[in-house]
């Protein structure tokens, strides 16, 4: 339930054919900024380069205050509101909301994610309409500044020390919740307000406060 193909479908995101390359999510992290570089020249007439390695699509609306670092690329119906700084590397989709005050780096974006308030978005795999509430975070750096395992059974080191989060599609994560290094939650997920999360959490679960995992109930 951690890889790829079990997480994410790929017709959401122009970075299918690069995350069809790799298994499992984290893989993808170091690959990120030459991906978008080797992309962007590729758009079309659809998209305008309106810096050195920045390319965004003509019906995006990109407040005058928001910043936009190289690489990156904002797709079609994107809406990137005042004060969000993607500082780089950031591949965001269509449909999606960059919010006020919200920080990307070194991120993929799938088609109509939600980050719309005060969110820092590192290191990480967003899937197709996840959502993060207003406040949440991924945490990509552990404190003691160690590598970053994923705390499966038996836990997978990923030889990195910036390892964010991944939500696989239609993830819903409550409003101030820190997502630790190496989160990984799966598709049809909801996560409680002011969690703390870490290790997985598995599809069509609910993640409560205080750490108690519940599967959702059929309908």
């Amino acid at each position: 339930m951690y890889s790829i193909s079990e997480m994410y479908d790929l017709t959401h995101t122009k970075a299918a054919e690069y995350l069809g390359g790799f298994t499992y999510p984290w893989e993808a992290l170091k690959g990120i900024k030459d991906m978008i570089l080797a992309l962007g020249p590729t758009l079309g007439d659809d998209y305008t380069q309106v810096s050195e390695g920045v390319w965004v699509h003509n019906t995006a609306k990109i407040a005058p205050t928001a910043y936009l670092g190289a690489p990156c690329i904002i797709g079609a119906n994107t809406e990137v509101r005042h004060c969000a700084f993607v500082r780089s590397s950031a591949l965001v989709g269509e449909g999606c909301v960059v919010g006020n005050s919200v920080e990307l780096k070194n991120v993929i974006i799938f088609d109509s994610v939600q980050v719309p308030h005060y969110n820092y978005v590192g290191d990480s795999i967003l899937g197709y309409k996840s959502h993060m509430g207003a406040g949440s975070i991924t945490s990509n750096v552990k404190s003691d500044k160690t590598l970053v395992a994923i705390k499966t059974a038996p836990p997978v080191e990923t030889q990195q020390k910036k390892v964010g989060a991944f939500l696989g599609d239609f993830v819903e994560v409550g409003c101030n919740s820190v997502l630790n290094p190496g989160t990984v939650i799966g598709r049809h997920s909801n996560v409680y307000p002011t969690s703390c999360v870490r290790g997985v959490v598995p599809a069509n679960s609910i993640y409560k406060t205080g750490g108690v995992i519940v599967a959702k109930e059929e309908h």
